[in-house]
């Protein structure tokens, strides 16, 4: 491969592999103080690229029950600068967050307050999850909407460069998403190492039952896990939906099974192995050849078939030791 190709692919697949580290930390949140998989993550990823664009443009102009409605006659007050477009990102995440406490007391705090088996609760968010993509497919439609073209301001659509004699092309919007995902990894890091509420969500996902004892309010903190959990997955879904546009209420399905591959391949209830499961499925996905770029996804897989075979636990995931 020619160093310009190497460093095109590199570039591409860091953009995409920090999306999917952002999304799969969502899982990597809830998994670790519940010990169970929220199905619902996909639709909430959904919902906060649906959010962000409707404080961004305000109508829907195709298809379902808000067809032809104008939130905004006079212009959207978040559109047509890019700190604008920001704040409704994070407004947006936000407003996703919100949806998954939400979850958490529809689908899994019934479910805990009764002792139920974990398995019951991640059916639960499956149902959740259906019944929120059908409504969003309900008021909206299932068409495609994409972002202005300006949300990020007036910048160039892509930069180039030369390596040698061949020029190596990349979108804007790859290098804003990558750095979007770095600053948020980064504070995420901040929170969860260096603050109170992250050693109190720690001690929580390591005995709920001693964090108890220790006056450490675990349902609060749940909450907290979630909105956290529903900000990162409703930012994805912002960032995907601002480089590929708003592929219908099903487009969180295939991140969300991709996030699962993720936090599997980084070791469950790694914050660390999460950010670098996506980072390696990114780049394994950036490095198929052009010609077979329908089986990309096959390719991530069957990667992580394969480290799974050698390493069960994940990258960094720590082995389950058996007590007898």
């Amino acid at each position: 491969m020619e160093p310009s190709q190497l460093l095109q692919n590199l570039l591409n697949g860091l953009a995409i592999g920090s999306v999917y580290a952002i999304f799969a930390l969502g899982y990597t949140l809830v998994f670790s103080i519940l010990g169970i998989i929220n199905f619902a993550h996909g639709a909430v990823f959904t919902l906060g690229a649906y959010f962000t664009y409707t404080l961004v443009v305000g109508q829907f102009e195709n298809n379902g029950l808000l067809k032809g409605i104008n939130l905004f006659p006079n212009g959207s007050p978040f559109s047509g600068n890019p700190w604008l477009f920001a704040l409704a990102t994070l407004l947006g995440a936000a407003l996703a967050g919100l949806v998954a406490v939400l979850i958490e007391r529809l689908a899994f705090r019934p479910m805990r307050s009764r002792g139920a088996d974990p398995l019951l609760a991640l059916v639960s968010s499956l149902g959740v999850a259906l019944v929120v993509v059908n409504l969003i497919q309900l008021l909206v439609g299932a068409e495609i909407y994409n972002f202005p073209s300006d949300a990020y301001g007036q910048v160039q659509p892509a930069l180039s460069f030369h390596v040698g004699e061949k020029v190596v092309i990349i979108r804007t919007v790859q290098l804003i998403i990558f750095a979007v995902s770095l600053v948020m990894l980064a504070i995420l890091g901040y929170v969860i190492g260096r603050t109170r509420v992250g050693k109190a969500l720690r001690a929580v996902a390591e005995n709920p039952g001693t964090a108890s004892l220790l006056g450490i309010s675990v349902d609060r903190f749940i909450l907290i896990t979630f909105f956290l959990s529903g900000f990162l997955g409703g930012l994805a879904g912002t960032l995907v939906g601002t480089a590929f546009g708003v592929a219908g209420p099903y487009f969180g399905v295939t991140y969300g099974l991709k996030g699962l591959a993720v936090i599997v391949l980084g070791g469950l209830g790694s914050i660390p192995g999460a950010v670098v499961g996506g980072l390696v499925i990114g780049l394994a996905e950036a490095f198929v050849p052009s010609q077979y770029s329908a089986y990309k996804d096959a390719v991530a897989y069957a990667l992580l078939f394969v480290i799974l075979l050698v390493r069960p636990q994940g990258l960094l995931g720590r082995a389950q030791i058996q007590k007898v």
